[in-house]
C-alpha cells in the first residue's frame, strides 16, 4: 500500500531504478524524469541493487527497537509505586 506522501508508486520506482541499473541512465536524469530528487532516486537505485524488486517495497519508518526503554521489570515497579507518596 502506498502511503499518501510517497511521491513515486512500485511501478515508478521499478521504472526508475531499471532506467539506472539495465538502461545507463544517471541517476540525475532518472530522478529529473520521475520528478524526485536524486537523494530519492539513489535510495530506491541502491536498494534495487541490493534486494531486487523485493527493495522496492514500502517500509515502515518506525523504529526496530528503542535503545532507552524501560525494562520489563523495572515497568511493574513503578506502576506499583504510582499511589505511594513521596513521604512514605
Amino acid at each position: 500500500m502506498l502511503h499518501g506522501n510517497a511521491a513515486l508508486g512500485w511501478h515508478g520506482r521499478r521504472f526508475l531504478a531499471q532506467r539506472v541499473v539495465v538502461d545507463g541512465w544517471t541517476l540525475a536524469a532518472a530522478a529529473e524524469a520521475a520528478g524526485v530528487s536524486v537523494r530519492c532516486a539513489r535510495k530506491w537505485v541502491g536498494r534495487y541493487r541490493l534486494e531486487g524488486e523485493l527493495g522496492l517495497n514500502d517500509r515502515s519508518s518506525a523504529p526496530r527497537r528503542v535503545a532507552n526503554r524501560t525494562a520489563p521489570t523495572g515497568s511493574k515497579r513503578s506502576r506499583s509505586c504510582a499511589g505511594c507518596s513521596a513521604a512514605g
